[in-house]
Formats: structure tokens, sequence, C-alpha cells
């Protein structure tokens, strides 16, 4: 165990959890919504440090990142544990495994043999993904010191929770990031995620103006949050954060607790995209639908094809030192030559 950091000690021996926008108070003894934070005898401590449950390499695309360092890849690892409940969620088996089974597993895995292991196959950066890094704060703040220290960038790939003084604290190591803006319904989030959204909304808000490479994923969910209306207020939110901003939205497949939507047709994603552009993002791509040129980059510009992909595999590239060949307009993103 470590103690976590970002809490406070209160009367009683109890404390305040501070890294995400739960903000749990946790008696002595008891854990923090993520199962993975407890607090003993007055001290908060952090029960996955150094327990990796998780280590893959990744194409970055799958993160999904397209507009940062296009065609790389991304030493992807997780923790157990998740400060949500999302009945949707496609990684329950390790992001669920202490609410629904009361285990922490993982194997001991210091911060150093995470960089080590990435550099050894030639990763440009490490993802911190599959379960909410979030929990994992403390191990991925190490791991991201010493990746930035071996000339790695790191990555979160999250649900947005965190507090505004964690991710500042970890944003000089932090270089992007894709968040999920799962609804534009409190009332989503509420029933189908055990959380709120306006947190999300202010983190989306921070990240972009602590200046961390941001893109945003939506997960289309039949009858759940795929009305035009919805649609319509996720892209206007983007686009007055910043037009540039990519936007993936994702076909959902049913799973774990929320199997009665159907899987999410073309149409629906189509239509989706046809909705970001009209409100003057950028970038809009179509997820989890391998061969649809929802997913190749634009030039936003003379409609130029850049970059064509056949699910994660990038099969054409035509930027030039960040530009359109065409028409030299500049292409929004980090590391694209």
């Amino acid at each position: 165990m470590k103690e976590a950091l970002f809490y406070q000690k209160l009367e009683g021996n109890d404390v305040r959890c501070a890294l995400c926008n739960h903000r749990c108070l946790i008696r002595d003894g008891r854990r923090g919504i993520c199962g993975v934070r407890e607090n003993n005898g007055g001290i908060l401590y952090s029960l996955v440090y150094e327990r990796c449950i998780s280590q893959a390499i990744d194409p970055i695309e799958k993160k999904p990142l397209y507009h940062f360092h296009p065609g790389s890849s991304s030493f992807s690892i997780a923790t157990a544990g998740c400060n949500f409940s999302c009945k949707h969620c496609q990684n329950y088996s390790i992001s669920q495994l202490v609410r629904d089974h009361g285990k922490i597993v993982g194997n001991d895995v210091s911060p150093y043999e995470i960089v080590k292991t990435a550099k050894k196959y030639q990763c440009s950066s490490i993802s911190f993904t599959y379960t909410e890094p979030t929990v994992f704060y403390e191990y991925a703040s190490d791991i991201a010191v010493l990746a930035h220290q071996q000339g790695l960038k790191n990555i979160f790939v999250t649900n947005g929770y965190i507090t505004p003084e964690a991710l500042r604290n970890i944003q000089p190591y932090l270089d992007g990031a894709n968040v999920d803006l799962k609804s534009f319904s409190d009332t989503f989030y509420k029933k189908i995620c055990g959380a709120r959204l306006e947190p999300v909304l202010e983190s989306l808000r921070l990240y972009k103006q602590l200046g961390i490479w941001l893109e945003i994923t939506t997960l289309i969910i039949p009858t759940y949050n795929d009305s035009y209306e919805e649609l319509e207020n996720i892209a206007d939110f983007i686009f007055h954060l910043d037009a540039n901003i990519p936007w993936h939205i994702s076909a959902y497949y049913p799973t774990y607790k929320l199997n009665d939507p159907p899987r999410t047709s073309i149409q629906i994603l189509r239509k989706a995209r046809e909705i970001g552009l009209k409100a003057g993002l950028r970038y809009v791509y179509e997820g989890n639908v391998p061969g649809e040129i929802g997913a190749n980059t634009y030039c936003y510009s003379c409609g130029n094809l850049l970059i064509e992909r056949s699910g994660f595999t990038i099969s054409r590239y035509k930027v030039k030192e960040g530009r359109c060949p065409d028409c030299q307009a500049k292409i929004d993103g980090v590391g694209l030559i």
C-alpha cells in the first residue's frame, strides 16, 4: 500500500478524498467509491500502486487518438478499479472487479519496469487506459515522471472525473487525453454511470485550458443518448470549447448490464457525424465500424483526403509538415509530420 495523494484528514480518523469529483468521505476502515482507496487509521492508501492488471502494445489510434503522433505505438497499462459504475462498460472484467467480486489483483510492476518495457518495444508513449487512470493516480504519476525523463509521452484515456487540483498537478507530465463525454444528460450520468455531467464538462474545459492535447469520445447507445437534440448539444459544447478538438462517435455493442438496446446502426453514426460537421467541428470520426470513410481525416478547408485508415492501421498518409499538401491549411494535432 502507498499513502494516497489528495486527501484531507478529518476528525475521528475520517478522511475526505480529493482525487476525483465524488470527493468521498471515507470512514476509518472503509474505502471510497472506486474501491481501491482505503482509510486505515486516518491515513488514505492506494491499494493498487504497482498492481498492474493489464499491459499491451497498442496503436495510438486504438485509444482513440487520431491527431496525436498518428501511426505510433503506445504502451498501455491499467490496474483494477473505477470510480464509475457504467452499466455498459466494455472492460468491466477489470474495471468492476473490485465492485463485483471484492478482488484487487495485479502483477507487481514498478514504474521503472513499465518505462523500460515501453522503451524496449519502441513505443512513443504510455497510455493509462482500459480502466480509469484517476483511481491509480499515484502509480500513473510516478510512471509519467520517469517516462518524460526517457523522452516518452503520457496519455490518459479517462472518464474526465478528475478534480482540478489533481489534473493541474500532473499536467506537466500529461501530453494527451481522450475523454469520454458519455452523454449531455445528467440523468444518464446518474442512472447509467453513477456520476454527474457537470464535473466532466468542467474537466474538459480545464484540459483545454492547460494545453493538454484533447480528443473526445461519445459511445452512442440507441434510445439512451442518440437523439438529434442531444447529439447537437454535445457538438455545440465541443465547438465552443474548440472546433479543432476531434470528436469520436462510436458504435455501441450490448455488454455487461446494459443488453437491451440494439447495436448502433451505421445510419445513426453517419447522422451524428453530419451533426458534428454542421456544428462547425473540423474533425468528426466514426468508431467501432471498420471500413467506414468516417474514420478518415479530411482537410477541413479543401476536403482533401489526408489520412486513410483501415481499422487502427493507417493505409495512406498525405499530411506534410503538419499541413494539407493541396491548400496548405494547418492540420491540428501533435506530432503530425
